[in-house]
């Protein structure tokens, strides 16, 4: 009890020493900014970082727009290392999965703060439009750079989703953005964004959108005997992918003398058919439903206190409510209909100083309070209390740079019934290193390695007769060497050439897996799997001028050899050294994008080659053909009474390729989508 009580005063004593910095530093703000004709640098809260090592693959602006994309997961295909598991649909969940350690290692950050989900550690992609998007970025290990929060260092891959900024050119004071969208799966989808410019340093901005689909499309499928060979082939439409959601938020911007704040409101309201897997020729509908609500609030502000001393607090609190209803009943003859109610605070306090014009460290602290509530028999009701710890430096020396961290983590969880797990400790440390050449400026060459954790989430550790409290963490070890080569031409054709090559090697061990237990309705998570993966990335991009007409060609390829390690050597069966489930050997992507004058054409290309589905055996029975996609979109900018209006029109899967992403999960056959874009 003295042990138990001792964490939960530690955690308590971090969140005391957040609220009192906060007092200080908003203190130190107020006397600043009374000092009469101070003239001070506002800072940019975005663009600046602190020696960044590692480059990012970013999609922003025009270029994130012309993608023949709807939500962040669509975008996200076109980057390398990267597999998406889509079940279908406008209403299938969408999750990614970087460089094969699991979607649970993946940290996403919207505007600079992690969206959480201590159920199952799944973000689902398919929520987050694009319309407010100005930029996408994914970071392999972490965001190379010290001045940010101790979450953002406990990851394995991260992505960023960067909202728009509000810019008034000239003496605009309004802008207002209208946009409806269209499509041949019954889609209908306004938005609109209004911006507000309050005062010089004062700006804020509302948005809405309202999506609409009944989800029905064709789709191919066929039944395989246990040798592979086709035992039926038909074409059926797609039922259970509807959804009605609603999407709304808002946020004030300000800047302060050499500082910056925001805060963001957020709110998310679906209610969507659950598609359900393809078997048996079960082709009718299957009524599973479910309704989500997921809101935030979230703030911060950045400060240059002093010449060498900059700061920024962030704070969050996020509200997910989930009802699931499954009307069918299941093999366990047990229908489903529960409900989840998740709360997360969140704090946070980042300090950078400058030691010298080529050396900064960092001290970052963040506390996070997690709960969840449902109607599930003898349900644990957990509370989890986590506090991180982040010191990191980084240091040029001539045309070396160099980083390193060493995150700590602290858990302590309470329970109102049944057993809690023990607390955790753990110590991660990264480090990134880059050299540019003198000889090859353009050239830069980099590696890093890092070790990082994933906490067992609350299903894993309480769901009921599948939780194990004794799970462990699962740790994965990553490393990585790589290089870049930019360079920017002067010649009538050839502009610019940008070319990002890495190669990796990651192990994940105590992989937290569900094996059955006295019966195959009766599963439990154990500490079984490891995992050992070797790859490559490559991505090239390129700029060129033919006459009046500007190219961008974007290739990227991704290499994965990821190798089922588990030492069952002692089993009956063994499924040592296999390709994991749902990752190919091969996949890649190419974007060709063409301007002239008024006019723009984007064609794309996305391609899966071969793997195995959710079944462990690489046999010819759970093998999954190679799949591709062409989409084509072409856009035309007019003047309409004076104000900018845009015309997008999209053909995709151009050749009507059936195919799925997750097996018995089919995916849309060839489809248009009309986009219209007002501006006033």
């Amino acid at each position: 009890m003295i042990a138990k009580l001792s964490t939960f005063q530690f955690h308590k004593t971090v969140f005391t020493v957040f609220v009192l910095t906060s007092q200080i530093l908003f203190s130190q703000t107020r006397k600043k900014d009374s000092i009469k004709g101070e003239v001070i640098k506002t800072v940019n809260i975005y663009k600046k970082n602190f020696k960044e090592i590692l480059p990012a693959q970013v999609l922003q602006g025009e270029e994130l727009e012309r993608l023949n994309s709807h939500s962040v997961a669509d975008a996200l295909r076109y980057f390398s290392g990267v597999q998406i598991k889509d079940y279908g649909g406008m209403g299938g969940l969408k999750t990614v999965n970087i460089r094969s350690m699991g979607s649970q290692h993946v940290g996403v950050f919207y505007d600079g703060i992690q969206l959480g989900n201590a159920q199952n550690g799944v973000v689902d992609l398919g929520r987050y439009s694009l319309d407010d998007l100005e930029e996408i970025s994914l970071y392999n290990g972490q965001k190379s750079e010290i001045f940010q929060p101790a979450k953002d260092f406990g990851s394995s891959g991260s992505i960023y989703l960067q909202p728009k900024t509000p810019v008034f050119t000239g003496n605009r004071k309004t802008n207002l953005l209208i946009r409806a969208k269209s499509a041949s799966i019954d889609l209908f989808n306004p938005s609109f964004r209004l911006e507000q410019k309050i005062s010089k340093r004062v700006s804020a901005s509302v948005s809405a959108e309202f999506l609409q689909s009944d989800g029905l499309y064709k789709f191919h499928y066929s039944r395989k005997y246990p040798n592979g060979a086709t035992a039926s082939d038909t074409i059926s439409k797609r039922y259970d992918s509807d959804i009605k959601a609603k999407r709304f938020e808002t946020a004030i911007n300000g800047t302060l003398n050499n500082g910056s704040w925001n805060i963001r409101g957020y709110g998310y309201i679906s209610n969507r058919g659950i598609p359900a897997p393809i078997v048996k020729n079960r082709f009718k509908a299957r009524g599973a439903r479910m309704l989500d609500e997921n809101y935030f609030v979230q703030a911060n502000f950045r400060k240059k206190l002093f010449p060498k001393l900059e700061t920024q607090l962030k704070a969050k609190f996020a509200y997910d409510y989930t009802y699931f209803n499954d009307t069918v009943l299941s093999q366990s003859a047990m229908p489903a209909i529960n409900t989840y109610i998740q709360r997360e605070v969140y704090l946070s306090s980042s300090n950078v100083y400058s030691i010298t014009p080529n050396w900064d460290v960092s001290l970052n602290g963040d506390f996070q309070y997690n709960n969840l509530d449902a109607n599930l028999y003898n349900f644990s009701y957990p509370t989890r209390y986590t506090t991180l710890v982040a010191l990191a430096s980084t240091y040029q020396w001539n045309r070396f740079k160099f980083l390193g961290s060493l995150l700590g983590t602290f858990t302590f969880e309470e329970v109102k019934m049944n057993k809690r797990p023990d607390d955790r400790r753990e110590w991660t440390p990264a480090f990134f290193m880059s050299y540019q050449p003198e000889a090859i400026p353009e050239l830069t060459l980099r590696a890093f390695y890092k070790n990082i954790f994933r906490l067992p989430t609350f299903n894993d550790l309480y769901y009921t007769s599948v939780g194990n409290t004794y799970l462990q963490p699962e740790f994965t070890h990553q490393y990585d060497v790589g290089f870049t080569y930019q360079k920017r031409y002067d010649h009538s054709l050839f502009k610019g050439l940008y070319v990002k090559v890495d190669g990796y090697y990651n192990k994940v061990k105590d992989k937290i897996v569900a094996v059955p237990t006295t019966n195959m309705f009766r599963w439990m998570m154990v500490n079984l799997g490891k995992v050992e993966i070797i790859g490559a990335d490559v991505n090239v991009q390129a700029e060129m001028m033919l006459g009046n007409v500007k190219i961008k060609p974007l290739l990227s390829y991704t290499y994965q050899s990821a190798q089922d390690k588990t030492n069952n050597a002692g089993d009956k069966e063994t499924y040592y050294g296999e390709q994991i489930p749902y990752t190919p050997w091969h996949s890649g992507s190419f974007t060709l994008m063409a301007d002239y004058k008024d006019w723009s054409f984007n064609y794309s290309t996305i391609y899966v080659g071969k793997r195995y589905d959710g079944q462990l055996d690489n046999i010819q029975y759970n093998f999954i053909q190679p799949w591709y996609t062409h989409d084509l979109s072409i856009q035309r900018k007019l003047s309409l009474a004076g104000h900018p209006f845009k015309i997008n029109l999209e053909m995709n899967n151009v050749f009507n390729q059936y195919y799925d992403v997750v097996i018995n999960y089919p995916m849309p056959g060839r489809n248009f989508r009309l986009t219209l874009n007002f501006n006033l």
